[in-house]
């Protein structure tokens, strides 16, 4: 597996990142560190305690991570949630959890792709 294979299962774009972070290795180097990122776990933990302002905050750092990196498909459900999760309010919207089953998914996929790429690396 390349790392254009790896952003093709993953739904991002390469030639972006590339565009970005000039080598190769930039780019794997970054992928790795998206996988230490906490900002999906504290998406998580804010889901589960039902705190819509944390859940905004964890949201929308995994959404900047993903737009950083160029990966697309994760960038667009986190978008979606970000913004269903922006206006203030006293209880969690009703979209969130539907989106956030989006974002896991997004997010499973994602991280399998990397993990498949660096092992075989």
């Amino acid at each position: 597996m390349t790392i254009q294979d790896c952003y093709r299962q993953l739904g991002g774009d390469f030639a972006k990142v590339q565009s970005r972070l000039p080598s190769v290795s930039l780019v794997e180097r970054f992928i790795a560190k998206f996988l230490q990122d906490d900002s999906f776990a504290a998406l998580c933990r804010a889901m589960e305690e039902c705190s819509r302002e944390q859940a905004f905050h964890a949201a929308h750092t995994l959404k900047g991570v993903c737009a950083n990196l160029c990966l697309d498909r994760l960038l667009d459900s986190a978008s979606q949630l970000t913004e269903a999760l922006r206006p203030a309010a006293d209880v969690m919207p009703e979209q969130a959890r539907p989106l956030f089953e989006a974002v896991q998914r997004d997010y499973e996929t994602t991280t399998q792709a990397i993990h498949a790429y660096l092992e075989q690396k």
